[in-house]
């Protein structure tokens, strides 16, 4: 799971818990700038996340580190019904597909910023 935090003019998505060792991350600063749109569309949690390097993922379970598709991705999933997909410019990942604890707060948050 991540928290998402404002400080100045970035987001900090902060991972929590066990999720730092599985996602080999412990936080990502975005810039308000960098946030192209954020939404909760079911067709952007595919089965193929792509090629995981590094990360950990147990199909069906948990999705959580960076992965290859179309792109630089981070993933830290496990319950869909609470993930959310940040689309980012100018940064190093392409996409955030991040569980959170209020996906209608979080969404709310990114796209008003």
């Amino acid at each position: 799971m991540v928290t998402v935090l404002v400080q100045n003019d970035n987001f900090i998505f902060e991972i929590i818990g066990l999720h730092k060792i599985w996602a080999m991350e412990s936080k990502i600063i975005v810039p308000k700038t960098s946030i192209i749109r954020a939404h909760h569309e079911p067709e952007d949690f595919t089965f193929w996340k792509g090629f995981r390097m590094p990360g950990t993922e147990i199909p069906g379970l948990i999705a959580s580190g960076t992965f290859y598709k179309k792109g630089r991705n981070f993933w830290d999933v496990m319950n869909k019904k609470n993930a959310v997909v940040v689309e980012l410019k100018d940064h190093y990942f392409k996409k955030l597909i991040i569980e959170v604890k209020n996906p209608e707060e979080i969404l709310h948050l990114l796209n008003t910023k």
